[in-house]
């Protein structure tokens, strides 16, 4: 992906919302923490799309709204939030407490970002994981390079396949998404042109994100096809596809966290999003005046946005399985250094561009 797409423009809110995580319990409530050593200076509100619990993802916003506190010596509150309703009363919440900065995380906020920042010209508004299309100067857009990450998978599931046929399990089958399952995609064929990368399994349904039961049974569908290496995108549906992975002797691998484990011997690998560094680094360039068409940006490998669970430092006690295969993680090594460096493009899934 290159700066700056529009990407998800045609990610349409409508429709989704209605598959939208409908938890009970404190889900929807507003959550508010604050950093106990700020003084005060600077104030920022973290509004989730959907329950921390969710996701990994959702948790990694959390620690970077306490990091962007704590650089600036400021205060901050996290609002969680469960469907449109919510999303839309924590913003306005927000808004009337009038932060330095708003950070929201999620696709579902695109169009009510869009017309509360109009709304609301002297307040800045950060979104990650999306782009509003002609976003006003108040809003700031940062979105990853998926595909980058997903691409390294690919090189460890080409490597690892018996059967020669790998595919991914999707949460929602919409583009946000899909530039996982498509970097897998470029990733496998790369590396091995032989193997046959299936069309994705979608878990869909009343809760894409968090039906565990649903999610294994895509992937055991998979597996009786013959697909012995999955790529799970569904987030905490995750949880039954890996499920389905220790049970019927096929590999996993993860999104947005380290998975591994949850079943020591049958995830691979996983993607990370570090969504606590791209917010910080937005919020400081916002809070340094920088313009919204300055700042805002796409985070890939090289930008320090996205990277593998075997990449990190904490690679060695993550027990997963590619750990175990030294010339497959140099391979993943090689690929992450030269995607860095400009000699591998990873295309962009939608525009089918670098």
């Amino acid at each position: 992906m290159t700066w700056f797409t529009k990407r998800r423009a045609s990610v349409a809110v409508a429709g989704i919302a209605a598959a939208s995580l409908l938890l009970s319990g404190c889900a929807g409530e507003t959550k508010s923490s604050t950093d106990k050593d700020g003084s005060g200076d600077k104030r920022f509100i973290y509004i989730t799309s959907d329950p921390i619990g969710q996701s990994e993802f959702l948790k990694s916003g959390q620690t970077g709204i306490e990091k962007v506190a704590k650089e600036h010596n400021g205060k901050q509150k996290i609002y969680e939030s469960k469907d449109d309703e919510t999303r839309r009363a924590n913003l306005e919440q927000a808004i009337a407490e009038a932060p330095d900065v708003i950070v929201m995380l999620g696709f579902q906020f695109i169009d009510m970002a869009k017309e509360l920042a109009v709304a609301n010209p002297e307040q800045k508004f950060l979104l990650i994981d999306s782009v509003v299309p002609d976003a006003p100067a108040n809003l700031y857009n940062a979105t990853f390079k998926e595909e980058e990450a997903s691409y390294l998978l690919g090189i460890e599931a080409a490597a690892l396949t018996k059967t020669k046929k790998v595919g991914s399990v999707l949460s929602l089958d919409i583009e946000v998404i899909r530039d996982h399952s498509e970097g897998f995609k470029q990733g496998v064929l790369a590396s091995d042109p032989a193997v046959q990368v299936l069309e994705p399994q979608i878990v869909g349904g009343e809760n894409p994100f968090s039906d565990t039961a649903r999610g294994k049974e895509q992937a055991l569908a998979y597996a009786a096809t013959g697909v012995d290496q999955v790529f799970a995108i569904a987030a905490a549906a995750n949880g039954g596809i890996i499920e389905a992975a220790k049970e019927k002797g096929f590999y996993a691998y993860g999104v947005d966290a380290n998975q591994c484990g949850f079943a020591p011997g049958s995830v691979v690998d996983g993607t990370i999003k570090s969504v606590d560094n791209v917010m910080v680094t937005m919020v400081k360039d916002i809070l340094a005046g920088k313009s919204s068409k300055e700042a805002s940006k796409e985070f890939g490998i090289k930008e320090g946005g996205v990277t593998v669970v075997s990449l990190t430092d904490q690679a060695a006690s993550s027990q997963c399985v590619v750990m175990e295969h030294p010339e497959i993680l140099q391979q993943v090594k090689d690929a992450a250094a030269k995607i860095k460096s400009g000699e591998i493009v990873v295309v962009n899934p939608k525009t089918k561009t670098s």
